[in-house]
């Protein structure tokens, strides 16, 4: 069985170059045979296309999908410093 640090770095490698996501501030963690994607994203599109990823880079884990969908909202009104 490969070492957790190396299925982890794997995943996140594959998370930051795959075309589909182009990830880098996701959190990967294993234990066991349980694979723990944790972070946050803009969208529920970009978090589904995360896990789909992760599974194809760690295809005999369970992939527990914890990433948090914020809500990107438009910059408010700009302030001004005298």
């Amino acid at each position: 069985m490969e070492a957790p640090q190396y299925v982890a770095a794997r995943v996140q490698q594959q998370l930051a170059e795959d075309d589909r996501t182009h990830e880098l501030g996701i959190r990967v963690d294993v234990r066991g045979d349980q694979l723990f994607l944790r972070g946050q994203v803009s969208g529920e599109e970009h978090r589904r296309k995360i896990g789909v990823v992760a599974q194809e880079a760690a295809p005999t884990m369970t992939v527990h999908n914890e990433i948090n969908v914020v809500e990107m909202t438009e910059p408010g009104e700009a302030e001004h410093l005298d």
